[in-house]
């Protein structure tokens, strides 16, 4: 039997500095992946068309999401200097290296579902 300390995973959920926690903060809660993934099916959109296609989701929480998607780096708002202003959403380069690893969980899940 061995005494010795187990090794510490550095992907590990339950170390306090995960960068798997970290990572599903910033895609977490119940509207952050559709809208990652209307601004990948569909390009750049504007902030109707987004809610549009987010059916169910409140505008304070689109607009909050839409800020902390900012804020984490994962997509870009772009406002024009026109009257009515105008405001579109895309995603950022960072934003699209995520989406082979969403293809990835999805295929997980899709596997996952039939066994």
């Amino acid at each position: 039997m061995s005494t010795s300390a187990p090794q510490s995973n550095p992907i590990c959920p339950c170390d306090t500095s995960c960068p798997l926690g970290e990572a599903l903060a910033k895609i977490g809660g119940k509207w952050k992946l559709r809208l990652l993934c209307s601004l990948n099916a569909d390009g750049t959109l504007r902030y109707n068309e987004l809610k549009q296609k987010t059916v169910g989701i409140t505008p304070a929480v689109l607009s909050s999401s839409l800020k902390e998607l900012e804020a984490d780096g994962l997509i870009v708002r772009t406002q024009f200097a026109e009257v009515p202003v105008r405001v579109e959403y895309g995603l950022t380069e960072y934003g699209k290296e995520l989406l082979p690893i969403l293809h990835s969980l999805a295929h997980w899940a899709r596997h996952e579902a039939v066994d």
